[in-house]
């Protein structure tokens, strides 16, 4: 049987990079990549997105920031009564959190000290506030000036931020390896494997 092309509705352009990682692991195929306009804009959308998948089969990631303490308010919330086709999933807290999660891949690409990293990212406040913080004692110049904001400029991060991680996300994030540190990482796998074998089935 072929493998089952999924269309994927995110956040923004990383989450969009680690859909498609993911989709890729299970061994299905990722289809075309809806929203990347933020949180909101998805939750607008759901309601189109559950319909679509009546018909074929999707995966939604979202982060869960502050909105809740944990995923299933979240997703009882957005999406009550989710298509049999739908893979709706929440990162804890954000999806740096997965990425981090794979510590020493992570470290070694960022030249940093492989146990500097958090030994348990899915109970960090602030995933991504932590990956620019291990990013700016990198050994590398140019880690930290793409992935640390500049001083006086008021953002959370820097000017390339979103491209280093989707290039370490591509080329060198081993999903399977992070779920040992992440349980919604592992939870998001598990759950897309269950489609991905409806479909083929």
């Amino acid at each position: 049987m072929p493998a089952p092309t999924i269309s994927i509705a995110v956040e923004g352009v990383t989450d969009e990079a680690v859909a498609k990682r993911l989709i890729s692991h299970i061994g299905a195929l990722a289809g075309n990549a809806h929203g990347k306009k933020g949180k909101q804009f998805l939750r607008d959308k759901m309601i189109g997105f559950n319909q679509a998948a009546k018909h074929s089969p999707w995966l939604i990631i979202v982060d869960l920031d502050t909105d809740f303490d944990c995923a299933p308010p979240l997703r009882r919330q957005w999406l009550p009564d989710p298509s049999i086709r739908m893979c709706f999933r929440v990162a804890v807290r954000e999806v740096e959190a997965w990425l981090l999660a794979d510590a020493k891949r992570i470290a070694a690409f960022l030249d940093v000290e492989w146990n500097k990293v958090p030994t348990n990212p899915e109970s960090l406040p602030d995933p991504k506030a932590e990956m620019v913080r291990l990013a700016r004692a990198s050994g590398r110049r140019e880690i930290r000036e793409d992935m640390v904001p500049r001083e006086g400029s008021g953002l959370k991060v820097g000017p390339a931020y979103s491209s280093r991680l989707i290039e370490f996300t591509k080329s060198h994030w081993c999903p399977d390896v992070a779920a040992e540190r992440s349980e919604s990482l592992r939870r998001a796998i598990r759950s897309l494997r269950m489609l991905a074998g409806r479909e083929i089935a």
